[in-house]
């Protein structure tokens, strides 16, 4: 298959990944009615061409807590990355940092913290899960700290996992889970062969690391389920605060409100995010949320966002409702599994002439320069809404 576009990757992955593992990283909760608005939300929002701008030195970069960005992306946490490709945390972080950009750690990664920081020319961010164990809590932020990462992401809309039925209708999880995705995998011999065989342990190498024993796939559902903690408050987390000396993210934001919650916590910034459509389903559009959180505490905060960015222009118009930055999940999954390292390099180099395009013809020479300023005012009630 030709890659000419970032969304010719989603097919790539279709076809070399079983069935289980391309709906876990493609679907989202019940009907996925916020997972198709992310997307649609934000490919609508109409951007303001001018010319004759001179804008001859466009650069790309920016800053984001004290840190060089070539552009103002980053690869989110993705859980369950390594098994989309071959020690696929070290491949997604090799690439991230060829290409001067973060990349994020999932608490439940195959690959374990030591490893991919090991093998990363740049320190990566290490993201966190509330969980009732707090002992796995306090291992992790050790081990993060004692490898040099002094970027944290604490995720804060997973207190119990979201209704994914496309998991249960695929092997993920549901009845005789383990034997369908044998059976998938036999079908797919390369995946089988590079990743299932060449790829071990496959196993959640932060978890295993705490635990003392493998702890695989087979363990990850009754595990995910079992540590969430829903009973959690703000109050509960200040110890979390206290202990990490690094720059602190609050990933999950969706509404003003828990916007200062965060700042008042004395987080370093925040993630507007909805877990990718993939948590309660009928909330906003991240595109929707992102404005009117931004002129809450935009000034306080840095403000990253995800969720529905499938291109540079979707960058683009993100920093133009007000993001300082995205961070990148499901885009950058599929080329990790049609392609490897390879096929990261090549979707963020897509990513950086969209954007560059995009820049040139709305008559920006720098990211501090895309404002709501470049976007047509709409008559649309809902479009209206994000851009005044």
């Amino acid at each position: 298959m030709i890659i000419s576009a970032p969304t010719d990757y989603r097919e790539a992955a279709r076809r070399r990944l079983p069935r289980f593992l391309f709906d876990y990283i493609d679907g989202g909760a019940n009907t996925e009615q916020t997972l198709r608005h992310n997307v649609s939300d934000l490919s609508g929002i109409a951007l303001r061409q001018r010319v004759l701008r001179n804008v001859a030195d466009l650069s790309l970069g920016t800053e984001v807590f004290g840190q060089s960005w070539s552009m103002p992306v980053a690869l989110g946490p993705v859980g369950l990355t390594g098994m989309y490709a071959r020690r696929g945390e070290v491949q997604a972080a090799m690439a991230a940092a060829r290409f001067g950009i973060p990349y994020a750690l999932s608490t439940v990664s195959v690959c374990p913290i030591e490893e991919v920081q090991r093998h990363s020319d740049r320190p990566i961010w290490f993201q966190l899960y509330v969980l009732k164990d707090r002992g796995f809590l306090r291992h992790a932020l050790e081990r993060a700290q004692a490898a040099g990462i002094t970027t944290l992401v604490f995720t804060v809309d997973l207190p119990l996992p979201g209704s994914r039925y496309r998991d249960r209708h695929s092997g993920m999880s549901g009845p005789a889970a383990p034997l369908r995705r044998i059976g998938q995998a036999f079908f797919k011999p390369h995946w089988a062969v590079d990743v299932g065989l060449l790829g071990r342990p496959l196993d959640l190498g932060n978890v295993s690391a705490y635990l003392g024993r493998p702890v695989g796939l087979a363990d990850y559902i009754g595990w995910i389920a079992s540590n969430f903690d829903p009973s959690i408050g703000w109050s509960d987390l200040e110890w979390i605060r206290d202990f990490w000396k690094g720059s602190l993210l609050i990933k999950g934001i969706l509404d003003p409100e828990d916007a200062r919650d965060a700042l008042h916590f004395g987080a370093d910034g925040l993630v507007v995010s909805n877990h990718g459509g993939r948590q309660l389903d009928g909330v906003p559009s991240t595109a929707h949320a992102l404005p009117a959180i931004v002129d809450a505490v935009g000034d306080q905060l840095s403000i990253l966002v995800d969720s529905g960015i499938r291109s540079g222009l979707d960058v683009v118009r993100m920093l133009a409702l007000g993001a300082r930055g995205v961070l990148l999940g499901r885009a950058y999954i599929y080329a990790l599994a049609a392609a490897g390292d390879a096929g990261v390099s090549n979707l963020l180099a897509l990513f950086a002439n969209e954007m560059r395009v995009a820049m040139t013809l709305c008559g920006v020479r720098s990211i501090a320069e895309i404002t709501r300023d470049i976007l047509v005012r709409s008559n649309s009630p809902e479009l209206k809404r994000l851009v005044t």
